[in-house]
């Protein structure tokens, strides 16, 4: 099974918003998809407060966006295993499904916020107005590359080694 697979309760339906998450202990990234889940762009950087301001924002966020499900950014190092921080979001992934009753999917966020951070540089924004955008355009980045997956492209084949 692979991270894009891992879901905490079912899987993500094929039409409706999706909501990507790059989960951060004090500041989380948001992006949202179309209806149709052809397009990722960029929301919010939501700064985290305390455990019920933090719970009323993801709430408030299915209800005024429609969203269908999560997928949360997973944090693993560069061999592939899991971090520290990949159980801190795997964690936090269990709570927002809970918390809002939609499924959650977990996705390889690597080089997310190193991609982000080139596009920014490379639009000439101040080191302030990138660090205001960074972790929502880390956000799209990985709701981008989850849409793109094999998971949403029923079209694609698995490759087969002959």
């Amino acid at each position: 099974m692979t991270l894009a697979d891992q879901s905490t309760n079912g899987e993500i339906p094929h039409q409706g918003r999706v909501a990507g998450v790059d989960y951060g202990t004090v500041r989380i990234g948001v992006a949202i998809t179309d209806m149709g889940q052809q397009i990722a762009s960029p929301l919010e950087n939501y700064n985290r407060r305390n455990q019920q301001l933090d719970d009323r924002f993801f709430v408030q966020l299915a209800d005024q966006e429609e969203v269908v499900g999560f997928v949360v950014g997973l944090p693993v190092y560069t061999s592939g295993l899991e971090s520290q921080k990949s159980i801190e979001a795997r964690k936090f992934g269990a709570h927002l499904q809970q918390l809002t009753g939609l499924p959650v999917a977990f996705y390889d966020e690597r080089y997310t916020s190193a991609i982000a951070e080139e596009m920014l540089q490379g639009a000439g924004l101040t080191s302030k107005k990138r660090k205001a955008r960074l972790d929502k355009i880390a956000a799209q980045i990985l709701l981008t590359s989850w849409l793109e997956s094999s998971r949403n492209n029923e079209s694609s084949q698995p490759i087969e080694d002959f």
